[in-house]
């Protein structure tokens, strides 16, 4: 694998900081880079944590932008002409690569951080470290299966990092959290003595452990339900571990988000992307990318936000001439005037951010957290404790209108309203989205009581994470048999006739190694088998 090392360490900084606060720039990125040997001597720890922090948030918000479409929020402009690779599933190595390297760079920092400040006794900043690239980890694995961990970020010592499992690098995460957790804790090293100006450095939680460890929690939640139906993943002692914490999980009003002090010239990054730039006009894909039929509909019918009278949808769209109005995924450009640009909705509305450039930016929601416990839940694995799974499906939905700017009043409104079918009623004897009956289109929820509030808990996701976390909902559509999606549903993906060369009408469940590994680090990543986007599937996705 290639190794670029820049010697100039304020060089790195300022770049860092451009691509993180200012806007992310993509560009080939190798994961062996030695950070040590770039910020040895120069760099402070404590001041280098928020540009990190800012450069997950960044990730979060702009790296998925084609699972916001294949998961059919978003669409391609009629405006604009066909994305060959995108809409025929027929891509390359480098498609979607940004993911692969934003996430290894971010990883590469908090490692700075990690090793810098353990080597200073400043646990506190050394355990955000470590949950961080935990986290990061993570959605590397949920994309690519197996990745390099073990020989990861080791510079001129690991020029070409072999590929760990898998389930191995996710069950090393929980001993990586579980790390930085007990610096965190430790009473020396998590003293304020030894953690100067953590609350001003810390843009999420203010060096509060507390929210941290709730963080930790909620991450290490994700893993297990995640791997729920992997065959020997060690579910139970890992719950007896989060347990003894006696923390619990993040709860309302507890999103890990951050605000640096974004502005009109330095805009929250999701803002930048979609809506408007740094110079208060037209962001990158704020023109191409509009609302898709199967969510909003397509003037006529109110798709399936519509069908449930979902009043989220007005928080995360932007009407447009012919109000919102979404237009199908792969839409032949120029065609019909009523699904070009101006006409369609686009995305971006006050729910996602509700004062413009100055919003803030989410890495990991209260509304996530809370689908995830009521599945834990419902899964038996979380086991005891207050509340039941009806119950915690029902704060999650009460959480998303709280996110998105709505009251409780309109959560219950939805709800009430729809009593009986089982996509918002966790009790529901099983009534299906109009247009399919249990016994076709959705088995799943026929003469099946457990899949019957599963049912519930992974559409509830499906409407509350739109925009927020497009990978978790990929990795639903993936890891259950409950299909949700371009490819199920009201509507079906571009018509094969459109791309003459497209063989399969579903979607990719794993992505391609970047064409660097193959450059750079053949052997290790040839060692992984040819690669088939539809049938190599992560280990968790046994369904």
């Amino acid at each position: 694998m290639k190794l670029n090392i820049i010697k100039k360490s304020f060089v790195v900084v300022s770049a860092f900081l451009l691509t993180t606060v200012e806007g992310c720039k993509k560009s080939d990125f190798a994961i062996n880079d030695n950070p040590y040997e770039l910020t040895e001597t120069t760099i402070d720890f404590k001041t280098v944590l928020p540009a990190a922090l800012s450069a997950t948030a960044n990730s979060v918000a702009t790296d998925w932008t084609v699972f916001q479409k294949w998961m059919g929020y978003w669409a391609r402009s009629g405006s604009f002409q066909n994305i060959a690779d995108e809409e025929s599933y027929n891509f390359t190595n480098d498609f979607a690569a940004n993911i692969w390297n934003n996430l290894y760079r971010n990883i590469s920092i908090y490692d700075v951080i990690d090793q810098k400040a353990t080597a200073a006794n400043s646990g506190v900043y050394a355990g955000i470290a470590k949950i961080m690239k935990a986290h990061n980890y993570g959605l590397l694995v949920d994309v690519y299966g197996n990745i390099p961990y073990s020989d990861a970020l080791k510079g001129l010592n690991g020029l070409t990092p072999k590929y760990d499992k898998g389930v191995d690098v996710y069950k090393n995460l929980f001993r990586l959290i579980d790390a930085g957790i007990a610096q965190m804790t430790n009473p020396v090293s998590s003293s304020a003595l030894n953690n100067v100006d953590i609350a001003k450095n810390d843009l999420a939680f203010q060096g509060n452990v507390t929210k941290w460890k709730k963080l930790a929690n909620t991450l290490k939640l994700r893993l297990l339900v995640h791997a729920s139906d992997a065959p020997g993943f060690p579910i139970a002692a890992e719950m007896a571990i989060i347990n003894a914490s006696g923390v619990g999980y993040i709860g309302a009003g507890e999103t890990m988000q951050i605000n640096p002090g974004y502005i009109t010239s330095k805009p929250n990054p999701f803002y930048r992307l979609y809506v408007k730039n740094e110079n208060d006009v037209n962001g990158g894909f704020s023109q191409s990318v509009r609302a898709n039929e199967y969510a909003i509909g397509d003037g006529s019918s109110g798709g399936y936000y519509g069908y449930n009278a979902d009043p989220r949808v007005g928080k995360l769209y932007v009407a447009g001439g012919l109000g919102l109005r979404g237009l199908p995924y792969g839409f032949v450009a120029g065609t019909a005037p009523d699904y070009e640009t101006g006409n369609t909705a686009s995305i971006g509305g006050t729910g996602l951010v509700p004062t413009g450039a100055t919003s803030r930016a989410w890495i990991l929601t209260s509304v996530e957290s809370l689908f995830l416990q009521a599945e834990a839940k419902h899964r038996n694995i979380i086991a005891g404790g207050p509340g039941t799974a009806q119950s915690l499906v029902t704060d999650a939905v009460n959480e998303s209108f709280v996110f998105l700017g709505l009251t409780l009043a309109q959560a219950s409104s939805y709800l009430s309203g729809n009593a009986g079918y089982v996509d918002v009623d966790y009790s529901s004897v099983g009534t299906a989205p109009p247009g399919n009956t249990p016994s076709t289109a959705y088995p799943q929820v026929a003469g099946n009581t457990l899949n019957k509030g599963l049912y519930t808990i992974i559409s509830q996701k499906w409407f509350a994470l739109n925009a927020i976390a497009p990978f978790e909902v990929w990795n639903d559509y993936r890891r259950s048999d409950i299909k949700l999606g371009l490819e199920t549903g009201f509507a079906q993906g571009p018509p094969l006739s459109i791309y003459p060369g497209r063989t399969v009408n579903k979607l990719p469940v794993r992505l391609f190694y970047p064409q660097n590994e193959y450059n750079f680090n053949a052997a290790n990543v040839a060692a992984q088998g040819a690669i088939n986007v539809f049938n190599n599937k992560i280990f968790w996705d046994i369904n």
